[in-house]
Order: C-alpha cells, then sequence, then structure tokens
C-alpha cells in the first residue's frame, strides 16, 4: 500500500522543508546532477513535488500521491499515478531512472529495484539518492522519528544494505557520491561533493544495468 497519507495532507509543510533547508537541498542537487548522465531519456520514480526533476531537466515522472503529481504538473513534469513496485511502462525503454528519498517510502525495495531494472535499457543507470541510516543525520532522524509525519512510516537503510537489493535487482558497476557533512542546523553554505560514502550523510549511487 504506497504511503502517500503525509504526503496529501502536509504538502505544505514538505515544501517548506526545502526553503528552510536550502543548503542541504542545494548540496543534494549538485550531487546527483554529477552522476546524471549528460544525454538520454530519463525518468525520477517517486518524482514527488518536482523538486529535483525540475532543476534536473527530467520531464517525466511517476508518483502515488496526487497532491504531490499537482504540484509537480505546475513545475512542469508530467507525473504520472503509479509506484515503484508496478512501473505503468514497458521493458527497456528509459537510459536513466532516478530515485531520490523514495526508497525509505518504499512497500519492496527488491520488487522496486527490479522494475527499475525492467524498465532501463542495456547499458543504462538507476541511479538512487538517500540518507545513510548509518551516518549523521541518518541516526537523528531515526532518534526523532515518531516526530515527524514523514518519517515516522519510513525505512531508513545504509549503503552496504541498498548495494545487496540492487545487485540481487541485477545492477553492476557502482559510483557513489557524497554530501552533508554536518547536521542540518550546523549547516552554513552549500557543502562539497566527494566521492564515495561513509563521511556524507546523503549518498548517491550510480548503479548500470548490463
Amino acid at each position: 500500500m504506497p504511503k502517500t497519507e503525509p504526503f496529501e495532507k502536509y504538502a505544505g509543510q514538505y515544501e517548506d522543508w526545502f526553503e528552510k533547508n536550502r543548503f542541504a537541498y542545494e548540496s543534494e542537487l549538485r550531487a546527483i546532477r554529477a552522476q546524471i548522465p549528460e544525454s538520454g531519456d530519463c525518468i525520477e520514480i517517486g518524482v514527488g513535488s518536482g523538486r529535483f526533476a525540475s532543476p534536473l531537466g527530467i520531464k517525466l515522472g511517476v508518483e502515488p500521491s496526487k497532491k504531490m503529481r499537482e504540484i509537480a504538473e505546475q513545475r512542469g513534469i508530467k507525473a504520472l499515478d503509479g509506484v515503484a513496485e508496478a512501473l505503468p511502462f514497458n521493458d527497456s525503454v528509459f537510459y536513466c531512472a532516478l530515485m531520490v528519498t523514495t526508497i525509505c517510502f518504499l512497500d519492496n525495495i527488491e520488487g522496486a529495484f527490479k522494475e527499475a531494472y525492467r524498465v532501463l535499457k542495456s547499458g543504462g543507470f538507476l541511479i538512487i539518492g538517500f540518507v545513510d541510516r548509518d551516518s549523521v543525520i541518518g541516526r537523528q532522524y531515526q532518534r526523532q522519528k515518531e516526530k515527524s509525519v514523514f518519517y515516522r512510516i519510513a525505512t531508513f537503510y545504509s549503503v552496504d544494505e541498498v548495494i545487496v537489493y540492487l545487485r540481487k535487482a541485477g545492477f553492476r558497476d557502482f559510483h557513489f557520491s557524497q554530501t552533508i557533512f554536518h547536521s542540518l542546523s550546523e549547516m552554513e553554505c552549500i557543502e562539497p561533493v566527494k566521492e564515495g560514502y561513509g563521511e556524507g550523510s546523503f549518498v548517491v549511487i550510480k548503479a548500470m544495468k548490463d
């Protein structure tokens, strides 16, 4: 069952986060942009309100929340009703698929990765941006989980766990980048993007379909 209720009820609060945490948002965008292929058809799975798809030039997304789809469409995104575990597309359609802070709200992460694999062309990429459970912010989110209308329904993953699920789905050739090296309250500027993982709270994994 899609976890859409908080996104329907608290869309304004969701949007406010990006304004209040502008440095974190811009840092995440930079980390994702560094991994996105320069060309090729791309879709965002769990497009939300289009906060990432729009500045990244992605024009098509899938999103189960009606309220989020409406906001995304105002940002110029064609947002289709659907879930990551059952994408409304034929096989081998896209060169790139993006998921940003989506995996923690999935009902079935393994099924979602298999679906992403199915709709990607051979040699295409799945790009995942998420908060590492073992990071500073990941631990903070878990401690405060019950106080958040969004994260109380979330399941957080470590980078190593995500890699296991990606391998099971058939993905290979992983590339990692990371950013946000302070807590949100301590951020005073857009933070750098570094290769690898283990330091930054926000991690981007780029995985290739053979």
